[in-house]
């Protein structure tokens, strides 16, 4: 097959991948979408900010939507091809079905290296920096952290209820704080109205209640007292939950390669399971896997003419996906639990997926070299039946 037919095959692929990305990156984010909403409408964070945030974001979803769109993308563009009859014009003019899909199969190679350098190196990354980022936002705006009718327990030893947060967030309404920093005494303020004084020196807010009640029980419950108050300053020290926060062991998606090994080593060492460390260390590499064998089960799945190729073809690769990911989440359940290796949990979809992708393929090929055998005898016989008809007297 020449450099033109090449170029064809790639840019009938390559269309809708791009928009299979679109879409599903897209479906995928809605959720966190409307939370980075949010923040920018209630509780004043810069978009600048949201901005990175959605970047670092990113990374995690493409790892899962890369694949879904180059099942999606070859289903779609070999269904068309089919439909329209173009593979019939190929397989007569001598065109192998191996010969077609060589261009895809090169176009999907790419892609999975693409898929696995955004597993290997991109992703740990963001993640390292969505979170540091997240830290530097509730630093420097500690309303951030308060949502509407939430238990808020982001303060050592304080639970905080608020019933409602007046955009950009510094005026609160139907305040409820459980106060717990003294051992003796348990303090329950209710308060209508409440101002947050952000200082950033000194990592500290300031939660000015006015017009409110502390209700104040002793340690040994003999004792009660009702105080009323009209202001009244509640010292929130940032200092304690953001260190807890910026200082916790490292997660493993936010760990590299080498970082994993040594973790897993480490816990090894100390008789302390590992599971979760081996099975982000497995799914770098078969995750974007996924890419080969989603290409290799659409080639032949597409290969079958219809009337509503994109209808057909969302429909099948929404299958696919979700029978994948099915084996893929339950497999990583149990080797959570550790009643299956993190190398078998995490490769059995593909594994799975690679099998049927043979089959069809070897099938769809019996096929086309069935049916042209077919054709040639016919226009064999019927060559052969008119020459003897001439013949006769």
């Amino acid at each position: 097959m020449g450099p033109t037919l090449q170029r064809y095959f790639l840019r009938e692929v390559a269309v809708p991948f791009c928009y299979g990305i679109g879409v599903f990156t897209f479906i995928l984010l809605i959720a966190r979408m409307l939370k980075l909403v949010e923040l920018v409408v209630n509780r004043g964070v810069p978009l600048i900010e949201i901005g990175k945030l959605f970047a670092y974001i990113l990374p995690t979803f493409l790892e899962v939507t890369v694949p879904m769109a180059l099942l999606l993308a070859v289903l779609l563009s070999f269904g068309r091809l089919s439909s329209d009859s173009e593979i019939v014009a190929l397989k007569t003019s001598g065109i192998s079905l191996y010969q077609m899909t060589l261009p895809i199969l090169l176009f999907t190679a790419a892609v999975y290296g693409l898929s696995l350098m955004v597993s290997v190196y991109v992703r740990p990354w963001a993640n390292t920096r969505l979170k540091a980022s997240l830290y530097e936002i509730a630093k420097t705006r500690a309303s951030a952290g308060l949502r509407e009718r939430v238990f808020n327990d982001d303060f050592a030893s304080l639970v905080i209820y608020v019933e409602h947060i007046e955009p950009p967030g510094e005026q609160l309404a139907g305040i409820l704080i459980a106060d717990n920093r003294d051992p003796s005494q348990r303090n329950t303020v209710l308060a209508k109205r409440g101002v947050l004084v952000s200082e950033e020196a000194t990592q500290n807010v300031t939660l000015r209640l006015l017009d409110g009640t502390i209700h104040t029980s002793m340690s040994d419950d003999r004792s009660y007292h009702k105080t009323d108050f009209t202001v009244y300053d509640v010292s929130l020290s940032l200092s304690a939950a953001l260190a807890r926060f910026s200082q916790r062991e490292k997660d493993a998606k936010e760990m590299s390669l080498g970082e994993l090994r040594a973790a897993i080593a480490a816990k090894t060492a100390a008789g302390r399971p590992a599971n979760t460390e081996r099975i982000e260390l497995h799914r770098k590499f078969s995750v974007p896997f996924a890419c080969l064998v989603f290409g290799l089960v659409a080639i032949p799945l597409g290969l079958h003419p219809v009337r509503s190729v994109k209808s057909r073809g969302f429909s099948v690769s929404l299958a696919l996906i979700f029978l994948y990911y099915l084996v893929l989440t339950a497999g990583e359940a149990m080797a959570i639990k550790g009643t299956l290796p993190a190398v078998v949990a995490m490769w059995l979809p593909n594994v799975l997926f690679a099998m049927i992708g043979l089959a069809l393929f070897a099938s769809a090929a019996r096929e086309i070299r069935l049916s042209l055998a077919g054709r040639v005898r016919l226009a064999f016989a019927a060559r052969w039946g008119r020459s003897r008809a001439v013949s006769l007297p």
